[in-house]
């Protein structure tokens, strides 16, 4: 995304493109009922818990691990195969991404080098730091244009200046542009989707939105589809108005379909108790 033009505000500006604005108010309206529901007034730490979960299993899917949430459950032991790290790395970034709020509004790229960290879970020395030039990047599932190493720093701080000096634009906007930004760059040699997604959901939890994070977009994302999620991100990167609202709206979409798991889980839990 670029940040410069007339606009003082530019993630403000996207929310006056056409269909965002009521994106925005639809994904407003969903949180509202998962918040309002009786079961979150008494149980809301089991809410996030499973939430947590079922967050952690739509984001490895979309990375190449599609377990069924039994599974996730059941297993403990998360570095056998390539799918098995995925899946680790995905709980880890979960579990993770709420211990770093205070520090995302100062200095996000730092809470993107810990995540990466966190997800890389050891490595060389390539890992918790941006990409450098001629670094290979392993992210097969987006096929999309590597940018290189230059313009990958450049656009981290542009985002990163973004971020710090606030914006009035909605959470849903800010969120979806953080997403689609680490998607479209790839910063590092690996986990870049599973790294985007967990920053989506730190704004989406430190804008207030959803702040108990029980609205799990990317249990949406996973629901809509690989091929759909792809293609939204084909109109982020070409930048036209167009595909960014295409890209916000999907990611809308995908927050609504999260709080309507968290919904039918609070309905689960009140027919258990009753």
């Amino acid at each position: 995304m670029s940040t410069t033009g007339a606009s003082a505000d530019p993630l403000a500006a996207l929310g006056s493109l056409p269909g965002v604005a009521e994106s925005v108010e639809s994904v407003r309206k969903a949180v509202d009922r998962v918040y309002g529901h009786r079961v979150m007034r008494r149980r809301s730490n089991a809410i996030t818990s499973e939430a947590a979960l079922r967050g952690a299993r739509g984001s490895a899917a979309l990375s190449g691990a599609d377990w069924a949430l039994e599974e996730v459950r059941r297993r403990s032991d998360f570095g056998v195969d390539d799918e098995a790290r995925v899946m680790g790395a995905a709980l880890r970034l979960t579990a993770e991404a709420g211990q770093l709020l205070s520090i995302w509004r100062q200095s996000p790229l730092r809470v993107l080098a810990r995540l990466h960290l966190v997800a890389a879970a050891g490595g060389g020395d390539e890992v918790g730091r941006p990409r450098q030039a001629g670094e290979p990047v392993d992210e097969p599932l987006v096929e999309l244009p590597l940018p290189g190493a230059g313009e990958v720093a450049g656009r981290l701080d542009g985002l990163s200046e973004l971020i710090i000096a606030g914006s009035s634009a909605p959470a849903l906007v800010t969120a979806a542009v953080v997403h689609g930004e680490l998607l479209a760059l790839r910063p590092f040699t690996s986990r870049n989707g599973l790294v985007a997604r967990a920053a989506e959901r730190i704004v989406l939890i430190g804008s207030g939105l959803d702040p108990k994070s029980v609205c799990p977009a990317e249990v949406g994302h996973a629901e809509l589809g690989r091929a759909a999620y792809l293609a939204a991100l084909d109109g982020y990167v070409s930048g036209t108005p167009e595909g960014m609202a295409a890209w916000i709206t999907h990611c809308g979409r995908a927050i609504e379909l999260g709080a309507r798991e968290s919904t039918a889980v609070c309905e689960a839990l009140q027919r258990g108790a009753a």
